[in-house]
């Protein structure tokens, strides 16, 4: 039997994330990953830091949870490790008293805001380290980060250089799960969630949870085959600017505008999976205006839009649902699957246009999972039909078109 925990089905809940790139590359333009530039030490200097700003900024745009670049590909650790001299710790900023990670977590906890971190398991100069010397280093530095922060929900490991380096997996998840048992896992090793397989932040569809194997890294186009199915539900990451991961002076005019913003959450959250936008905040350690102005925005109109139900009557038939109501103009269905490893495969949304006569079919989709947000032309009708490949525990609501 595929096992299913309580934790990634608040995972799915969480809905909307902010990924926060932010570290010593954000002070090095035009640094590249991979590039093996050295970047100095004393290029760190956030005096104006406000993790505070960034946690509220997304708490009011409606994300549950928060991601923070804690080390990249480059090895720099944005905390006072004590197993790297490359760290905050040797930088000018509050002469090496600080710890971004620590201000990032509390102003999590202060928001009640859900904390990921994110930890490259690959870094520069790590081929030239045995295994054992470089998975201690690894595990030394992921309890750093497990023991002295508090609750921390969601480990964000990438892919992205970990393609041919072999590590004593079995030592490093005994490490994590010891240190924190109810901690989510990002696509790896023993994972609790999984990559969706592009940085565009869109699912495919159908967009199944029970999967046999994983997309693995940007540079390896080949699915990884995991030793049994696992019930794993998507999270969809992407920039918020177009190349742009950290922070450039030189790409503000990319910023996506809210009506790609509103296509990648249908694309995301619309079929059944987490959206997770990336904000690089800049030099002085806060949100670049562009940023924070759209994602504000964004959660605005997500509120707008999905917050004016019609009151139906929702009858069950079988493997149909029926939905009626006065005659309205209606434009959306939203459908909530039992979560279960029995997935629904096909469904068609019907919908009655007079008082007579068969229904028009206006929606056919695949999966629905934690939600399947169904779009369509503006029709008027008082009973909607939705009908599934099979017998299952569905919720729905039918949404008002909202006139512009």
């Amino acid at each position: 039997m595929i096992n299913i925990k309580k934790e990634q089905l608040d995972f799915l809940n969480w809905e909307f994330g902010v990924f926060f790139h932010f570290g010593i590359r954000t002070f090095n333009e035009g640094h590249k990953d991979w590039d093996m530039d050295h970047m100095e030490l004393s290029t760190f200097n956030p005096t104006e830091l406000d993790c505070d700003e960034w946690i509220k900024t997304i708490k009011d745009a409606g994300a549950k949870y928060a991601v923070l670049i804690c080390k990249h590909h480059d090895g720099f650790a944005n905390w006072p490790s004590a197993y790297t001299d490359y760290s905050v710790k040797n930088t000018p900023w509050k002469d090496g008293k600080g710890d971004v990670v620590r201000e990032f977590v509390d102003a999590c906890h202060k928001y009640d805001m859900k904390v990921g971190l994110y930890y490259s398991p690959a870094q520069f100069g790590s081929v030239n380290m045995n295994g054992k010397e470089y998975d201690d280093y690894f595990i030394n530095q992921i309890r750093e980060l497990l023991t002295n922060y508090g609750e921390i929900s969601y480990l964000w490991f990438d892919g992205c250089g970990s393609e041919n380096h072999n590590y004593d997996t079995e030592r490093i998840v005994a490490a994590i799960r010891e240190c924190q048992p109810n901690i989510l896992l990002f696509n790896m090793w023993d994972p609790d969630t999984r990559w969706i397989g592009n940085e565009a932040g869109v699912a495919h569809s159908p967009n199944k949870s029970v999967v046999s194997a994983l997309d693995f890294s940007i540079n390896d186009d080949k699915k990884r085959a995991l030793e049994e199915s696992l019930f794993l539900p998507g999270e969809c990451d992407c920039r918020m600017r177009l190349e742009n991961w950290f922070y450039s002076d030189f790409d503000a005019h990319t910023v996506k505008s809210l009506d790609e913003l509103m296509g990648l959450y249908y694309y995301s959250v619309g079929r059944g999976a987490n959206l997770l936008i990336n904000i690089g905040p800049d030099r002085r350690g806060k949100l670049p205006a562009e940023d924070k102005e759209a994602i504000i925005k964004f959660g605005q109109r997500i509120r707008e839009d999905f917050s004016n139900f019609i009151d139906s009557k929702i009858t069950n038939e079988d493997n149909k649902l029926i939905l009626e109501q006065d005659l309205q103009l209606v434009n959306h269905v939203i459908l909530e699957e039992e979560i279960s490893t029995d997935e629904i495969e096909n469904f068609e949304i019907f919908a009655y246009p007079y008082p007579y006569g068969a229904p028009i079919s206006v929606f056919r989709g695949t999966t629905i999972g934690h939600k399947a947000i169904c779009f369509f032309p503006a029709i008027n009708t008082t009973k909607l039909e939705i009908v599934f490949d099979r017998t299952k525990k569905v919720k729905a609501a039918a949404k008002f078109i909202k006139m512009y």
